[in-house]
Parts: structure tokens; C-alpha cells; sequence
């Protein structure tokens, strides 16, 4: 997979929205060609492109579905594989963007990733850049990413951005093999002028079951740092597949004294009820049609759906809009509206994706209330 974690990296969302009616993001995985072999890689890419992935004219009718959503429009999220790989890359771009659609791209740190390809998608009105970086170091880096040089390509990547003015979120895998470096990747990322800082969390899908995920307590003990640390970095520093952190952030910020309006202009806040399958949806290289790229679960295909109808009606994605359908410690907590658990853990775990993350530590207060936000 590209930048290996598919987070929100798209242009801020000013307009309110009902999630249950339209996504955020939707990320079209637009190929499994990669030339790289990263230990976690949610797709298991490979070098060459599927015989069966979209055609460019398959792309082209795909992203003609998506203004069907309505304003405000879903942030396409262009990511693999490799998107470089796809010889028609750019006139999908500019197709996107004649519909009026955002666009951002999570390219693989390769010798195809050049200044000039990212003026090129400048030029073509490519919104933001998503990058990998999971190391501090070249050897801790590329032992991940499985290819030398990766690290200061990646480096030199995120330089180019900075120099281009161009929105630039940085993607850092947390697992027991990266956790003990993730102060350090910070410190490193500081100078730069990154918008956007996300560490993921490891879901053990695709080739990311050879690494170990961090406990329930390990995590809860990284968020706390996490949140420390938002408080004076000079970007933004959130997290994928770890909606607990909301609840962590949430009670951190009542026991400072912050107020319900304060809550809301925080950076934890904005990301406050998204989730697989709610306000997040996935298209496969092959046009079929997911919750999220780490919930695997196919209830169409482009080729024949239309993508709106499916994220609105299709059984499956109306669960996962409803948190009161949500099950065990999920279904009763009082956060489970504003959080409600990574569901592609709870899949990964269960095979129920309606069933309660595993990686929580939270036992629910048993409120009168459970879903509300208490703000």
C-alpha cells in the first residue's frame, strides 16, 4: 500500500455533514502495483498491476458517481499500491477535478517520486500529499518499508513538499516494533512543515500480521502522549484506527477545565464520530466497494453499484451508521457515538464488525445515556 495507512488527509471539511449520507474521504486504492514490500502493507501489493483493475474508462465512470453524494463532495483519496504506477494517473486526476472533487494522493517513496511529479500534480490541483515515514532513522525505516533507500527518499520527499507549499500529512505505523521510536519520528518531523501528523495503529490484515500490536495499555499510555504532545506541536497530531483516543483527548481536556465550546475548536474534536463505514468508504483496485480499506468486507462494485446508494442503503453500511447496533462494551459505552471502536479491529478480531474493539481498555460507566457525547 502506498503511504501503507489510509488516513484523512484531505482538505479540511468546513460544511457541516451527516455522515450516515455522505463520506468524508473515499479512498480508491487505484492499484496493488508497488515496487516496495513494506512488512505492514494492508493490500499485500505486489509489482505489477491486477489483470482485472479498473480501466481508465471504469475510473472515469466511477468518480462520475460520486458527485451523486450531493454537497458538500466526499475528499478522493488516491492511494494503492502505488497510484504512480497507473500510466492514466493524471487524467483521473484531472477528471476528479472537473467534477468539482478534491483530490489527494498517497504515493510510495520511490525513484518515481520526484520534484517534478510533485509539481506535476500541483499543476494538475492535487489538494495534498500523504507520506509514510516509520522510522527515525534509515535502519529503522527501511527495515519496515523492506527496501533500502526508502527512508531518504522519503525524506527528501517530505523537503520537496515543503519547499512546494504543498499540504503534506505524514503517516507513522505504531506497533510493538515502531512504538519506542514514535518520540523521536517526532522530533525528527518538527522542522518540517508538515499539516498533519497521524499514527496508525496496527490492524493484522494483508501482510501487517507479521508485526505485533501494541496492548490495550500500551496504547492507552501512547495516547496520553499523544495528547501531551498536541498541545505544543506546530501541527496537528491525530490518529487512525484508534478512535479511543477521542475518549482519551475527551476526558483529558474536562480534567483541565476546558468547556463544551472549547471541546469543539479542538483538533481531537474534528475528528469526533468518523469511523470505518462512517464517514469513511473504499474502492479496491478492482472497483469493489468496502467499509474501509482495513475492513474488508465487499457489499458491491462500482462496476454495477453506485456508490452513493451503497454507503446509504447496502445493509452492512447502515450498521456501522448506527453505534446503537454496536455490540459488548462498544454497544453500552456513553462514548460509543463520538468513538464507537475501530471496526476493522473488531472484524479483524471477531469477524463481526458490529462486535467491540479489542484494543479499548474502557469499561463504559453504564450511563442512562450511552452514545452521548456529554459535552
Amino acid at each position: 500500500m502506498a503511504a501503507s495507512m489510509l488516513h484523512h488527509i484531505g482538505a479540511p471539511h468546513h460544511k457541516p455533514r451527516d455522515y450516515s449520507k455522505t463520506p468524508l474521504n473515499i479512498y480508491w486504492e487505484m492499484t496493488q502495483a508497488c515496487a516496495l514490500a513494506c512488512r505492514h502493507c494492508r493490500a499485500s501489493a505486489c509489482p505489477d498491476a491486477h489483470p482485472d483493475e479498473l480501466s481508465l474508462e471504469e475510473g472515469r465512470a466511477f468518480l462520475r458517481q460520486i458527485p451523486e453524494f450531493g454537497e458538500p463532495l466526499p475528499q478522493l483519496i488516491l492511494t494503492g499500491g502505488d497510484p504512480l504506477k497507473r500510466g492514466d494517473l493524471y487524467e483521473l486526476i484531472d477528471e476528479a477535478r472537473r467534477l468539482g472533487i478534491g483530490v489527494s494522493i498517497t504515493p510510495a517513496a520511490t525513484p518515481a517520486l520526484t520534484r517534478e511529479v510533485l509539481v506535476r500534480l500541483q499543476q494538475h490541483g492535487v489538494d495534498g500529499l500523504g507520506l509514510s515515514l516509520d522510522g527515525s532513522t534509515a535502519a529503522r525505516h527501511d527495515s519496515i518499508r523492506g527496501v533500502p533507500g526508502t527512508f531518504d527518499r522519503t525524506m527528501q520527499a517530505i523537503r520537496w513538499a515543503q519547499e512546494l507549499e504543498m499540504p503534506l500529512q505524514v503517516n507513522t505505523l505504531v506497533a510493538s516494533e515502531t512504538a519506542g521510536d514514535v518520540p523521536a519520528i517526532y522530533e525528527l518531523l518538527k522542522p518540517y512543515g508538515v499539516s498533519r501528523w497521524s499514527l496508525f495503529f496496527l490492524i493484522s490484515v494483508g501482510r501487517g500480521k507479521v508485526l505485533q500490536p501494541l496492548t490495550p495499555d500500551e496504547g492507552e499510555g501512547l495516547m496520553n502522549w499523544i495528547y501531551e504532545t498536541s498541545l505544543a506541536s506546530p501541527f496537528t497530531v491525530a490518529t487512525t484506527e484508534a478512535p479511543s483516543y477521542r475518549r482519551v483527548a475527551l476526558e483529558r481536556m474536562r480534567a483541565e477545565g476546558m468547556t463544551g465550546e472549547q471541546i469543539k475548536r479542538s483538533g481531537a474534536y474534528r475528528g469526533f464520530g468518523i469511523r470505518d463505514g462512517h464517514g469513511i468508504m473504499f474502492v479496491s483496485h478492482t472497483g469493489d466497494i468496502c467499509p474501509a480499506g482495513f475492513l474488508p468486507l465487499t457489499v458491491g462494485n462500482v462496476r454495477n453499484s453506485r456508490v452513493a446508494e451503497v454507503y446509504r442503503e447496502e445493509p452492512t453500511f447502515q450498521s456501522l451508521h448506527d453505534p446503537g447496533q454496536f455490540e459488548g462494551r462498544c454497544g453500552t459505552c456513553e462514548y460509543h457515538a463520538l468513538c464507537g471502536g475501530s471496526r476493522a479491529r473488531a472484524f479483524g478480531a471477531t469477524g463481526n464488525p458490529l462486535a467491540e474493539d479489542p484494543f479499548c481498555p474502557y469499561v463504559p460507566s453504564g450511563a442512562a445515556n450511552p452514545g452521548r457525547s456529554r459535552l
